[in-house]
C-alpha cells in the first residue's frame, strides 16, 4: 500500500501529457514514476490506436492497461493483448466504400490492432504514418483487418506532424465541419462521431467514450478514485464523469475545469505533485 493506492489516474496523450510539439516533458515522466512507486495506477486514455502507442510505450511508465481508440479498447502492454473492446456494429468494407464515395477529397483510414490501413495511393499519409512510427499499409475488400474499432477522416497532409492537423484555413475547417455533419447523418445511429482536431474526425462504436473505458478499468482494478487530465473536446466525457478532473491552462476546454500549468511545463506532474495530495488530504512539496 502507498499514498496513492486508492487512485486510478488516466490522462490524455497529445497536448496533455505532451507539449504542443509532441515531446514529453521529463517532469511528467519523473512524476508518473513517483506516482506508480507509491501505489497509484496510471495509464494513458487516448484516441490513439495500439500501433500509434509505439512512440511512447518505451518512454512513459504505465502499470494499467492503455485506454485506446477513444475508449473502444483497453490494451495490456505486458500481455500484448486486449483487455476489453467495443467494436463498431457496421460492416467495415461497406463503411469504407461509402466514406470514399462521400469524401473523395479526404483521407479515410481504419485503425486496426496491428496497423493502420489506407485504401488508395497516398504518399503523404504514408509519410505521416512513418513519422509517427505507426505500422501501416494498403488494404482492399476481403482483407481481414481484425476488430472494427475506429476509423478516421483526415484533411490534407501538409507535413508529417500531428500538430499541423490542429490548424486549418477557414475553408478547410468548413469542409471538415460539413464532413462531420454528413457522418452524423449517415452513421449516427451506430457510431459516435467527433472532431479530435481541426482537420481530424474520429468515429467509433455507439456508446463508447473515454469515460466508459476509464470507469470500466477502475472497476476492474478496484480503485476508489478516478482522476482524469485532458485538454480537448474528445476528453469531455471522461473529465465530466471523473471524480476529479484537471486541464492544462492552455487546453481547449481549460475554461471548464480546474487548471494546472501549461502542457509543455508538465501539467500531469502538477496534478500528481499538487492536486492529488490536496484531494487525499496531505501536502507534498515536489513542485520543481
Amino acid at each position: 500500500m502507498g499514498i496513492f493506492s486508492d487512485v486510478l489516474l488516466t490522462v490524455d496523450y497529445d497536448r496533455t501529457l505532451t507539449a504542443p510539439d509532441s515531446t514529453i516533458p521529463e517532469r511528467n515522466i519523473e512524476a508518473i514514476r513517483y506516482f506508480i512507486e507509491n501505489g497509484g495506477a496510471f495509464t494513458i486514455n487516448t484516441g490513439r490506436s495500439v500501433p500509434m502507442t509505439k512512440v511512447f510505450r518505451d518512454k512513459v511508465p504505465v502499470n494499467a492497461p492503455l485506454l485506446l481508440y477513444n475508449g473502444s479498447a483497453a490494451y495490456d502492454l505486458a500481455e500484448k493483448k486486449l483487455t476489453f473492446c467495443h467494436a463498431i456494429a457496421m460492416d467495415l468494407w461497406e463503411t469504407v466504400r461509402r466514406c470514399e464515395e462521400l469524401f473523395p477529397d479526404l483521407t479515410v483510414e481504419v485503425q486496426g490492432i496491428d496497423a493502420h490501413y489506407r485504401f488508395s495511393e497516398n504518399p503523404a499519409w504514408d509519410a505521416f504514418s512513418d513519422h509517427q512510427d505507426c505500422a501501416h499499409g494498403f488494404a482492399q475488400p476481403g482483407d481481414d483487418l481484425g476488430a472494427f474499432l475506429k476509423f478516421t477522416l483526415y484533411g490534407q497532409f501538409r507535413d508529417v506532424t500531428v500538430a499541423h492537423l490542429f490548424e486549418g484555413s477557414p475553408e478547410e475547417k468548413q469542409r471538415i465541419d460539413e464532413a462531420e455533419r454528413i457522418l452524423r447523418e449517415e452513421f449516427g445511429n451506430y457510431c459516435e462521431v467527433f472532431r479530435s482536431a481541426a482537420r481530424i474526425i474520429d468515429v467509433h462504436a455507439k456508446g463508447v467514450s473515454k469515460a466508459r473505458s476509464a470507469r470500466e478499468l477502475q472497476q476492474r482494478l478496484g480503485k476508489k478514485l478516478l482522476i482524469c487530465v485532458g485538454d480537448g473536446k474528445n476528453d469531455l466525457p471522461m473529465m465530466l464523469d471523473a471524480d476529479f478532473a484537471f486541464a492544462p491552462e492552455d487546453g481547449v476546454i481549460a475554461d471548464q475545469f480546474q487548471n494546472v500549468c501549461k502542457c509543455a511545463d508538465g501539467a500531469v506532474a502538477d496534478v500528481i505533485y499538487k492536486k492529488i495530495p490536496e484531494i487525499l488530504g496531505f501536502c507534498l512539496d515536489r513542485t520543481e
